[in-house]
């Protein structure tokens, strides 16, 4: 909502006060804060300035509370709303209104601060570690008053969560409570425990597109609320949108990708209103189920937004419902059956020529290892459509390592043709294979362009088929827009885009994101410094100057002698990090190499009454009590105050029959787990620490470098 030219963002720690009031107190903060956004600035009396906070903030009369705001035309940030009492005023409250010049001094002042705030972080690391890691815990905060059922009931805790915490007389034991949703823990802490206005300074903002919505949320109509995009990132919303072709946006990880795709949704519905395409429809592509869900949800908060013209899908489900609607469901291959057929082929494979020329396919087929052939036929001959032997000895491979020869190509090419011959007799087919006949027939005319505008997220995921059947389903190629970040890829290998389609050609029309709004300076960059280790572990680096919102302590690696060791040590990090950052332990994740890895840690940590559990993708379940243990792949997309990334001391990963490879061959699939574990890595908002068996061998559990990482 706007009025007089302003509109309103606020903080989390504005709406978990807001669930403390009653209906009657709502309605008196809404009538504030549409005063307030007829007149924000201070007049010394009922609207004063706080001071010694370094930048210029705000406090706003509302009854026996305070509201605290920010100011930066056009927004008012709502931070906190404080019970009035002598502490809210003690060193805080200066009802003098500053100048123009003693306010760019403040905010100058804000900006050394923020500097110094880094270098003290940065040198203050082993102690934080110290303090998570010790042996034994601190000594427990008490709680200043009891929990009582007239002060859950106040708060809106149900009465199935009472019993468990009406005991709790300490904050550890609130934030570590069993049961309980995180959404409750933290409403109840803050109530006993209020954060510095310092803090709550550092966190994000939420769009209150109107003040009606509080009493909305408030009552439980509303889940939640949108994230409020940057400057920088407001000017990408709609940059390109009026080019002569498709936009390529790039950006590592946590700059704000996927959120201003969304965004860009409302952008190009208002310009197709425009042009009086009311009814224009719109796809939105993500990756993974969970994120579908959540932009369909934020989607819906967006103002101007209309999702009823809006589909949210993942590339794959959507190719599911494409072929589904020709009249036969396609039957795709489990990981588990393609496996198996690969094998067999591997085994059965026949070669043509004179008995030396199959003795030699057969020789050159052995050179390579199992799992570097069947990618080179999943990833390069089947996900890029290779028609024909004679195309395959000519077509490029950016992204494999190992060049192969014309004799090698051959003897791939006749195991492809078996391995394709199994899978028919199967009566199914593998999902490139899916992809290939989707974009096959779209190309025939089967599916005809049905997108107004296509906006394709985390596109670097999908393989060249995929995109190509997502190219051609778009009405206008310059409502193409594309996200990617080549750095997290960890399924397919390099391609170049106008390989998919002569379309995709994004010169002059390519955005870089530079600043990092997930995590902090030390965890971005230390898990850049990893990826680094390895010569040609990165695929692409972006040009400009990384910016960093956050800082933090750098994130730790410790080495341990045995999963007992391990478990010990999760034991002890997980609660303690997440009591200092005063979150719930729900806030955080262990993440593993295997599906084994990640059951054994889960059950050991429950063993260790720690409340874990393991899930899997299809599983994923964010608002679950407890830590979350994922697999490192099912955590792409997915970020989490507090990570860890355990459960390599079974010596099941990384792979174990890489030394019989060549060495390029060795190199490709490094890379590959390398990437792996920087966007397990970079899924740390907060803290983050990387635990690795002592005897480790492999290069991939080495390249920590002591500039970038706590080591003991």
């Amino acid at each position: 909502m706007a009025a007089g030219d302003w509109c309103l963002l606020q903080k989390p720690e504005f709406l978990r006060a807001l669930q403390t009031l009653s209906p009657k107190e709502i309605r008196l903060v809404i009538e504030k804060l549409n005063l307030l956004l007829i007149d924000p600035y201070p007049d010394g009396h009922t609207r004063c300035q706080v001071r010694h906070m370094g930048i210029p903030v705000y406090r706003l009369r509302c009854g026996v509370f305070r509201i605290f705001y920010t100011l930066k035309r056009p927004y008012i940030c709502v931070l906190a709303l404080r019970r009035r009492d002598q502490a809210t005023y003690d060193g805080e409250l200066d009802a003098a209104v500053p100048d123009g010049t003693a306010a760019l001094a403040l905010v100058a002042a804000a900006e050394g601060a923020a500097e110094e705030e880094r270098q003290t972080a940065a040198q203050s690391a082993p102690a934080y570690w110290e303090r998570w890691l010790a042996p034994q815990p601190p000594p427990k905060r008490a709680l200043p008053e009891p929990i009582t059922p007239e002060l859950l009931s106040r708060l809106g805790v149900p009465p199935a969560f009472h019993a468990r915490l009406l005991p709790l007389t300490t904050q550890e034991d609130l934030l570590d409570c069993p049961g309980v949703p995180d959404e409750y823990l933290l409403l109840i802490d803050q109530h006993m425990f209020e954060r510095p206005l310092v803090s709550v300074l550092q966190q994000p903002d939420y769009l209150l597109s109107d003040v009606e919505d509080l009493l909305r949320y408030r009552q439980g109509e509303l889940v939640g609320f949108l994230l409020h995009l940057s400057p920088e990132q407001e000017t990408f919303v709609r940059r390109g949108l009026h080019s002569g072709g498709p936009t390529l946006l790039k950006g590592g990880p946590g700059t704000g990708k996927s959120m201003i795709a969304l965004y860009r949704v409302r952008a190009i519905q208002e310009e197709l209103r425009r042009q009086g395409r009311e009814e224009a429809r719109l796809l939105f592509t993500t990756y993974t189920n969970a994120l579908v869900r959540s932009s369909e949800q934020l989607l819906r908060q967006l103002p101007g937004v209309d999702l009823g013209c809006v589909e949210v899908q993942t590339a794959d489900r959507l190719i599911f419902q494409l072929l589904s609607s020709l009249g036969e469901p396609p039957r795709p291959l489990t990981p588990q059956e393609e496996q198996q057929l690969f094998a067999q082929a591997l085994e059965t494979v026949c070669f043509t020529g004179s008995p030396a020329q199959q003795r030699a396919q057969r020789q050159a087929l052995s050179q390579l290892g199992a799992e570097y052939l069947r990618r080179e036929l999943t990833q390069v001959i089947l996900a890029r459509q290779i028609p024909s032997l004679e195309a395959y000895l000519r077509a490029p491979r950016p992204g494999r390592r190992v060049a192969l020869s014309p004799l090698q190509r051959r003897a791939v090419w006749a195991l492809y043709e078996r391995f394709v011959a199994l899978v028919r007799l199967r009566g199914k087919e593998t999902w490139q294979q899916m992809r290939v006949r989707a974009a096959e027939c779209a190309a025939a005319g089967w599916f005809p362009p049905c997108y107004d505008a296509v906006l394709i997220d985390e596109a670097q995921d999908l393989d060249p088929a995929a995109l190509r059947l997502l190219v051609l389903l778009c009405r206008d190629p310059r409502l193409l827009f594309i996200t990617a970040d080549a750095n997290q890829s960890i399924y397919g290998s390099g391609f170049a885009w106008t390989e998919v389609h002569e379309l995709l050609r994004f010169r002059g029309r390519t955005s870089v994101l530079t600043v990092n709004y997930r995590s902090t300076r030390e965890i971005a960059e230390a898990a850049r410094a990893y990826l680094q280790a390895q010569e040609s572990g990165e695929l692409e680096s972006e040009s400009g100057e990384r910016r960093y919102v956050h800082s933090g302590p750098v994130p730790a690696l410790r080495r341990v002698a045995s999963r007992a060791e391990e478990v010990d040590l999760l034991r002890r990090f997980l609660p303690a990090a997440a009591h200092e950052l005063r979150l719930g332990i729900g806030a955080c994740a262990v993440l593993t190499p295997t599906v084994r890895a990640g059951r054994l840690l889960a059950e050991d940590l429950q063993a260790q009454g720690l409340p874990a559990r393991f899930m899997r993708s299809h599983e994923l379940d964010l608002e679950a009590a407890g830590v979350k243990v994922l697999t490192l792949p099912s955590a792409k997309g997915l970020e989490f105050p507090v990570v860890a990334l355990a459960g390599f001391t079974d010596g099941s990963w990384p792979r174990s029959a890489l030394s019989a490879l060549s060495a390029e061959e060795q190199s490709e699939l490094q890379a590959i787990d390398r990437r792996t574990l920087f966007v397990g890595m970079t899924r740390a908002m907060r803290a983050l620490l990387v635990v690795v068996p002592s005897e480790a061998s492999s290069p991939l559990l080495e390249g920590f470098d002591a500039a970038y990482w706590n080591l003991a």
